[in-house]
């Protein structure tokens, strides 16, 4: 942990034009985030419970120097030169008026950043490592409301060298008064920078800490002057082989932003390392609905009354203040980084192509933005994604978040607190689920309508869910909440008529993620109702509901018979309708919003079109464990279409009167197609010409779990080309927003490549490596309910499952193979075992706590 890295080139590197668009984010899981830039400066400070794109505190940075004896040998900020060109005045707060180095290579592995300064000038190598701790399953420290910053210092030379390291931090509480005071408790050191005059229950009120686990010499305030008196005399006394004194001010200055600084120093001896570390934490715990009855465009859904009473941040009930979250952060500092880092080395000695690798990681930081939020009691809430400076569409909404997998693999409890607030609060007496939770939870408001892929998806997910977790009875306490859901979709109650007459498939008005609704049959919404059936009926039978679980196969069996005979046009999967029928929309009271008198059609439909998420419906199967929904022929089939006519290599070349997220030679795959021939209504299918990031990493990883690796490749490697720091932050995925929770789609890719299955009530876990190296090994990360770690494949056969924390108890393995498996230990001890074709069983449930290794012959 001591190492100072070497410069390499590979994705992950991030050199000069490259570093131009970069923000790193660093923060909790919920709570809110610090940007790194890419030429190290910090930006983005989002951690006041909303988002804040584009904006600095003040003067505030990391700096260092060198002395020997009493002469300084060199003193510079911790930022390196700009990428050109620049665009107009660079602001002075990016202080790179100062001394500052030449250049920096920036190596981003979410959740780390690693800076490598250079500039010859200075007499040693400095490394800056940013991150907060990101450890599958602990979602308590994995949302420590905290940016890390450790100094790595190298002494090149051949003689002793004093390192000072600094952390400027400009006051960022948003009062007119502030307060900076240093304190020193337990081995803890740091400034405690507070407001006066504000309640602690108050949505404003807020405290901050710097604060260093070395001795430290503390400068409460910077210099109180006019003009730049203050930067003038910081830089004199930094920049200077004299000992730093503090500078207090007893009381607060109005409207004035304060300025403290905390200094480690230590002699280095020639070619040793000395590290500096450095904790950043806030507390703004108070959270209220702010964006209720405002003009901003965050929400389709009203409120009765727009309440603001506050909440608290789930990281406030942890921690007092910034206080004790600085000390927990300290004290268990090398637990932390260790665990972070064990994380690290797992996912990233995956033997995915790189461009996958990316994607999955990369879209991890959208759970560290202010995308999402922890409620007091520690439940989950996203927004769809984040404008500047007011979140994007709110309410965890159910057909966006049911993409979103990297959640429920990695933070299983959180995900299923979805399931729990929407099954509570969003779930009307007749069955139908709001597809946004308002906030505070039990707000009330006129309802709009139940979406049909977000409330059947969630049928599917809450199965999914059980499964990860193999908790039976957090299932039961679902179950009567999901057999109204299911039984809405037949409901006379429900005004949309999905499926009058319990006939097997939906014919009715179908409100779904892109905005509008379909009418009539289609593959897109049908397969989710096929496929919710069938969990229901996977649920009946683990809960031993016989009658439900006898209802809902017999259902699922037509609505899957119905799905592949009625709507496969022996190409790709399509929506059955007469855009000519006016009385369809008639039938809704619909003509107003959806009938073209123009064209005699109706508008915002699929018709003869491909979609791309015609089979969605089945990779949520195949990553759930559920039986088949299409037929596998014609869903391969289908994704062959979807890649022929939808992907396209240069959007630049197509019409898009939409929201443009590829543009010139960027390729990616559209919403929809109408191949020659075909009947495209005069207005189609909304958002039909645009390329949304979350679709294309589905639509790819469930080429990849077909084996369809050079297209699903193709698709994925384009988004990425997007994201590669000179053209887009890599770190921060668009579609309604900025961190679009969708994106988290790209967690499927980790999932297909491994052919990942668990029911952890059952004891079943294992892998079906879909892309192995040239000697048929392959090695993945891999996390589920009660534990996580990696799989080795090794080239002669054999298999290791690693665990890294946690534990598991299986009665099954499932290897992907029909290999000769001789032993197998547990733990380093032999087990009895029995193959059937790809799998081994054990004659009841083991408890693994370190490996489980299966040796080949």
């Amino acid at each position: 942990m001591s190492t100072i890295k070497t410069d390499t080139d590979n994705t992950f590197t991030y050199k000069k034009d490259r570093q131009r668009a970069i923000s790193f984010p660093v923060g909790g899981l919920g709570s809110g985030s610090i940007g790194i830039a890419g030429n190290g400066c910090l930006i983005d400070w989002q951690v006041y419970n909303r988002p804040a794109m584009g904006t600095r505190n003040g003067y505030s940075h990391f700096a260092v120097k060198a002395q020997a004896g009493d002469e300084l040998l060199d003193a510079r900020v911790l930022v390196s030169d700009l990428a050109k060109p620049y665009l107009g005045q660079v602001d002075e707060r990016t202080m790179l008026g100062m001394p500052h180095f030449r250049e920096l290579v920036f190596e981003g592995k979410y959740p780390m950043a690693e800076l490598s300064f250079l500039d010859e000038r200075f007499p040693g190598r400095v490394t800056v490592r940013y991150y907060n701790p990101f450890i599958p399953l602990n979602d308590r420290d994995s949302s420590i409301p905290a940016l890390f910053a450790d100094i790595l210092v190298e002494n090149t030379t051949d003689r002793p060298i004093t390192y000072t390291t600094a952390g400027i931090i400009t006051n960022p509480c948003q009062s007119s008064f502030t307060r900076n005071r240093f304190r020193e408790e337990n081995g803890i050191r740091g400034i405690h920078f507070t407001t006066e005059g504000i309640d602690k229950g108050d949505v404003s009120y807020s405290d901050f800490t710097l604060a260093a686990d070395s001795e430290a010499v503390c400068q409460e305030y910077w210099f109180r002057g006019n003009w730049r008196d203050h930067v003038e005399t910081y830089w004199r006394e930094f920049a200077s082989a004299k000992p730093l004194e503090n500078r207090r001010y007893e009381n607060g200055k109005k409207d004035y932003k304060d300025t403290g600084m905390l200094c480690i120093s230590k002699e280095t001896a020639p070619g040793e390392i000395q590290e500096f570390h450095y904790v950043l934490t806030w507390n703004v715990p108070n959270c209220n609905n702010y964006w209720s009855g405002l003009d901003i465009s965050t929400s389709n859904i009203p409120y009765d009354v727009c309440d603001r009473t506050p909440w608290k941040n789930y990281y406030a009930v942890l921690f007092e203040d910034s206080w004790a979250s600085a000390s927990y952060a300290l004290h268990h500092r090398q637990r932390l980084l260790g665990e972070t880092l064990a994380f690290m080395d797992a996912m990233y000695e995956t033997t995915i192509p790189e461009a996958a690798l990316d994607a999955v990681t990369a879209n991890l930081a959208i759970l560290r933005s202010p995308t999402c939020l922890r409620l007091e009691d520690g439940s989950f809430y996203g927004w769809e994604g984040c404008f500047d400076n007011v979140g994007s569409c709110e309410g965890t909404c159910t057909h966006v978040w049911n993409y979103a997998y990297a959640l429920p693999f990695l933070f299983p409890a959180l995900a299923r607190s979805i399931r729990d607030l929407e099954f509570r609060y969003s779930q009307r007496a007749d069955g139908g689920i709001e597809f946004r939770l308002r906030l505070p939870v039990g707000s009330t408001g006129k309802w709009f309508h139940s979406c049909a892929d977000g409330q059947l998806g969630s049928i599917m997910l809450t199965y999914r869910d059980y499964k990860i977790s193999g908790d039976r009875k957090w299932l039961a306490s679902k179950w009567e909440s999901v057999k109204k859901a299911i039984a809405y979709a037949w409901s006379e109650e429900n005004p949309d008529a999905w499926d009058r007459g319990k006939k097997g498939y939906l014919d009715g008005r179908q409100h779904h993620t892109l905005d509008m609704e379909l009418f009539g049959p289609n593959a897109w919404l049908q397969g989710f109702y096929a496929g919710a059936l069938s969990a229901a009926a996977e649920m009946a039978a683990v809960l031993a509901d016989r009658e439900a679980e006898e209802e809902y196969r017999e259902l699922a069996a037509k609505a899957k018979e119905y799905l592949n005979r009625e709507l496969f046009n022996g190409e790709y999967f399509y929506q059955k309708v007469d855009v000519c029928d006016r009385s369809v929309v008639e039938r809704f009271q619909a003509q107003d919003d959806y009938w073209n008198e123009e064209k005699g059609q109706i508008k915002y439909q699929i018709a003869d079109g491909c979609g791309i998420d015609q089979v969605l419906a089945q990779w949520h199967g195949n990553l759930c464990g559920l039986p088949e929904i299409f037929e596998q022929d014609k869903a391969r089939c289908a994704l062959d279409a979807i890649f022929h006519y939808n992907y396209k290599p240069a959007l630049g070349e197509i019409y898009n009167p939409w929201r443009i997220f590829a543009i010139d030679e960027e390729g990616g795959v559209i919403m929809c197609e109408w191949p020659e021939g075909t009947l495209k209504p005069a207005i189609p299918l909304t958002y039909a010409q645009e390329c949304m990031d979350g679709m294309q990493y589905q639509t790819a990883s469930h080429m990849i779990w077909e084996g369809m690796l050079e297209q699903g490749e193709t698709i994925v490697k384009a988004v990425r080309e997007k994201y590669r720091g000179d053209n887009r932050n890599p770190w921060c995925e668009i579609e309604c927003g900025s961190y679009y929770a969708r994106s988290m789609a790209s967690y499927a890719l980790l999932l297909s490549y491994s052919g990942f299955t668990c029911d952890l009530d059952q004891g079943i876990l294992g892998f079906r490596p879909r892309r192995r190296c040239a000697d048929g090994s392959f090695t993945s990360f891999w996390s589920a309910g009660s534990g996580w770690g990696r799989v080795r494949y090794q080239s002669d056969g054999s298999i290791i499952l690693e665990i890294i924390q946690g534990s598991l108890f299986l009665k099954q393995f499932v290897t992907g193979t029909e290999g000769n498996i001789a032993k197998v230990y547990c733990d380093g001890k032999e087990q009895k075992f029995t193959r059937e074709k790809d799998r081994i069983s054990f004659t009841e449930k083991i408890r693994i706590e370190k490996s489980l290794e299966l040796k080949a012959d």
